[in-house]
Formats: C-alpha cells, sequence, structure tokens
C-alpha cells in the first residue's frame, strides 16, 4: 500500500493502483482506517428548542393529576381549548421518552403471584380432591348442588352429597363424615380443592386445621390445578343417561347413587390401568393384574403369531400420581451436575 502511495504522488490514484492491479476501494479503505478519527462532534441545539425550563414545566404539566391519566393528544387539544399552547404533541412524547415515561404513568395494582400447587399420591387416602358442580332442576334458573370428594392415587369417590344451595357448614360436615368413614389419618392427608366460596370458607379452614389436614388451592382461573375432579364431573355428565334436568332433589340423589356405584365398582379407568377405582382404593391391583397376566399368556401361547413384537402384558398401575408434576430439569443444568 505504501508503495501505491509513492507511485500516486508521482502521478494520480488511478493510474497508480491500475500499474500495481490494486483496487482503488482497498487502498481508500486501507488509509481511511490508518488516518485517525475525528472527534465526534458536540450536537447543535437548534434555537427554537424548549429550554431545560420549559421543558420541565411541560412534563410537570403531563403529570399533574388533572392529566395523568390523560394521552399527550388529549392533553395538547385540552389546552389548546384552553387558550394554552406549550409544546407540538410530538414535542410531548418526545419529553416523556427522555424521561422513560412513555408507557403507563400511573401506578398499577399488581396480580398476586400465586405458586403453583405440586402434589404427589403414592397411596389411597394420601391426597384427596373435592369440588361442586351444579345439577339442572325442574324450572329455569333452579339447580342442585353435587358436592364429591375424590381420592387422587385410585380415583375413588370416598364422598358425595346433593344438597340444596351451596354450604360451607355442608361441606364441613361432609368432609368430617368422609374421614371418618374412611378411617383416613388427618395428618398425612391432604385435600385440595379450588377457590369457590364455599373452599375457602373459614368454618372448612377451621375443620381441617383442627384435625391436622393439610389444605391446597388452585391458582385463580386455572381449571389444571384441579383435573382429577373435572375429568370425574366430565365423565357423569357425558354418559348417555345423564338427564338434561331433575324432577327433584330426590331424582338428583337417585341418579348420582347409582353412578358412583357403577364408577367405582365398574368403571375401568384408564389412568389406573383400566382398573376400577375400587380395585385400586382396597389393595385388590395386584391380584387383579395378576390375573390378567396369566390370561395373556395363555393366550400367547396358543397364538404366538398374533403378537409381534413380545409377548402381551397387562398395562401397570402407575406408582405415583400427581397434580401438576414438577419440570424435568433442563438439559443444560443435568450436564453441570454430572
Amino acid at each position: 500500500m505504501e508503495a501505491t502511495k509513492r507511485l500516486a504522488g508521482v502521478t494520480n490514484w488511478r493510474r497508480a493502483c491500475r500499474a500495481l492491479g490494486v483496487a482503488r476501494a482497498s487502498v481508500y479503505r486501507f488509509f481511511r482506517h490508518k488516518e485517525k478519527p475525528s472527534p465526534p462532534k458536540e450536537p447543535v441545539k437548534p434555537e427554537r428548542s424548549l429550554s431545560e425550563d420549559e421543558r420541565r414545566f411541560v412534563l410537570d404539566t403531563l403529570n399533574c393529576q388533572r392529566f395523568v391519566d390523560m394521552p399527550p393528544a388529549e392533553v395538547y387539544a385540552t389546552l389548546l381549548d384552553e387558550g394554552t399552547y406549550l409544546c407540538s404533541i410530538r414535542t410531548m412524547y418526545r419529553i416523556l421518552e427522555s424521561n422513560n415515561e412513555t408507557r403507563e404513568r400511573r401506578n398499577q395494582a399488581r396480580h398476586t403471584e400465586y405458586e403453583k400447587p405440586e402434589l404427589l399420591a403414592t397411596r389411597p387416602n394420601e391426597l384427596w380432591s373435592w369440588d361442586i358442580t351444579k345439577l339442572k332442576g325442574p324450572a329455569k334458573w333452579t339447580y342442585y348442588y353435587l358436592y364429591v370428594i375424590l381420592d387422587v392415587y385410585s380415583r375413588y369417590v370416598v364422598g358425595w352429597m346433593v344438597a340444596p344451595r351451596e354450604s360451607a357448614e355442608l361441606a364441613t360436615k361432609l368432609i368430617s363424615e368422609t374421614i371418618r368413614k374412611q378411617e383416613a389419618d388427618p395428618n398425612r392427608l391432604t385435600i385440595h380443592a379450588d377457590r369457590g366460596s364455599s373452599m375457602k370458607s373459614k368454618c372448612v379452614a377451621m375443620l381441617l386445621s383442627d384435625l391436622g389436614v393439610t389444605k391446597t388451592h388452585s391458582r385463580p382461573h386455572v381449571s389444571n390445578d384441579n383435573p382429577f375432579s373435572e375429568s370425574q364431573f366430565k365423565t357423569m355428565k357425558y354418559r348417555p343417561e345423564f338427564p338434561t334436568n331433575f324432577g327433584c332433589i330426590e331424582d338428583a340423589r337417585g341418579f348420582c347413587g347409582g353412578f358412583f356405584d357403577w364408577y367405582n365398582q365398574e368403571h375401568h379407568h384408564s389412568g389406573i390401568a383400566l382398573l376400577t377405582p375400587e380395585m385400586v382404593h382396597y389393595g385388590l391391583a395386584d391380584e387383579v393384574s395378576q390375573a390378567r397376566l396369566e390370561t395373556l399368556q395363555q393366550a400367547y401361547r396358543q397364538h404366538p403369531e398374533r403378537f409381534v413384537r413380545k409377548a402381551p402384558e397387562p398395562p401397570r398401575l402407575p406408582e405415583a400420581v400427581w397434580i401438576n408434576p414438577p419440570a424435568p430439569p433442563s438439559k443444560t443444568l443435568q450436564l453441570l451436575n454430572n
């Protein structure tokens, strides 16, 4: 590059670059980078711009109690109607932007951060889920209220009640009677519910506290935090024999009695290895699974060609059931731990 510069001093840059076979753009770029960059020029403030006092007055006006809820365009128009002109709408936005106030300038209410419930059940009478659903009555706007307590591990309905109203006192009575009938250990029992008025009532909370039962609640507007009760209600209401409405409360109680007998004793639940809730709740799952295995082995011995990959096996009962299982650790964290 220096030779190009010396030759250019004798002739010119175009002839020097052509003689030495160098691109002029490369030569210009080389010497431009070698030169010391000139210091940045101080920005020149236009004479027509607002002074610091005027800018401060505009900001105070925008943040005053009268205008704090208004956008700059509304403030501009309001002041203009009153015979006052401070600056343009765009200048108002510039002043707000320079002070980091282009977003909402009022104090905002913040929603409470609710903790996601992560609940585990490894045996019956360890985790119960309860909820209330409406059953349509004989006339418009009349309802009966079905209370259901479900064992999460076995899906067994341990307690239920149909009442003419939703009441925290009735819920308290149902919970205490169910604990007594199931002979559950209150110190090892957790009862989970959503945030309905009966679920969060003081009398229910005092009962569970006196018994030593742990209570948890779903997050607001998150139905997935109480999935087992929701699923059970859907199973009931999607049955072909479920009526559009009930003629009286005795009809509702009669239907629910038959339904829960079927649900507990005959319904083969896909979430518990196609066993019935009663089998799992009362410890008959291993015996039934062994009998199923012998039946499948006999079928395999008779026709092994019908089972291409391996000998058939009955589905296995899950060892644990979660409400909101914890997220698995990321691969990065696994590598750091290893």
